[in-house]
């Protein structure tokens, strides 16, 4: 009998144990890895404009961050070119021939600094793309670029302009525009039978895949 009663506690207190391991909160997941790269020659033309007094048009090139590559899917990007104009995947249409509709929760903004020493983004500082402004503002030494003018009519990215992005499911990417033509030339040529192709992008980044962390560290 004393057995039994021995035997029957000490059933009683392993499933007692094993039912609290059960109701234990479970471990979060491992962080994912950061991811820092470079993309070369990314190519989004305009057609039209001044000089042939025709309506800018020409396809938005779409770029994800997770995907780390150009997309054609209508939803699951984050930003988008064409000539010198960047779109984020955030806010409203803003009635581009064929730019694309806005789906998703993406947002940027410039920040002015050294890329490696930016390590974590102001939140209060992003906006979305709206009939008012975009995110990423366009014109010469308004946004990301400088147009030298004449003679050589080149754009250069402004040294120290960094471009933040919250990505359309709320992720963070800090980015730097390295050249507009196509190969990154040092010197690049904008006119004439040696140019350079231009609205060709190379740029390097930091993609933070751990969703709502703000930090590149």
């Amino acid at each position: 009998m004393r057995r039994n009663f021995i035997y029957l506690v000490s059933v009683s207190i392993i499933l007692l144990f094993s039912i609290g391991c059960t109701d234990s909160t479970p471990e979060e997941p491992p962080k994912l890895e950061i991811i820092s790269e470079k993309f070369e020659d990314l190519h989004a033309p305009v057609l039209g404009g001044r000089e042939a007094e025709t309506p800018l048009s020409g396809p938005f090139v779409k770029f994800s961050f997770r995907e780390r590559a150009v997309t054609t899917n209508e939803n699951k990007w984050d930003i988008a070119f064409r000539g010198t104009t960047i779109l984020v995947n955030g806010g409203t249409k803003v009635e581009f021939l064929e730019e694309p509709n806005r789906t998703g929760n993406a947002a940027g903004y410039i920040q002015n600094g050294v890329f490696g020493g930016i390590t974590s983004v102001s939140s209060s500082r992003f906006k979305q793309d709206s009939t008012a402004e975009y995110a990423i503002p366009g014109g010469s030494d308004n946004g990301w670029y400088n147009y030298v003018g004449a003679p050589t009519h080149v754009i250069n990215p402004i040294p120290g302009n960094i471009l933040i992005f919250r990505t359309h499911d709320n992720r963070f990417v800090k980015m730097e525009i390295l050249s507009y033509y196509k190969g990154a030339p040092e010197q690049p040529i904008a006119l004439g039978p040696r140019a350079h192709q231009d609205a060709t992008y190379t740029f390097r980044y930091v993609y933070q895949p751990n969703e709502d962390v703000t930090t590149f560290d």
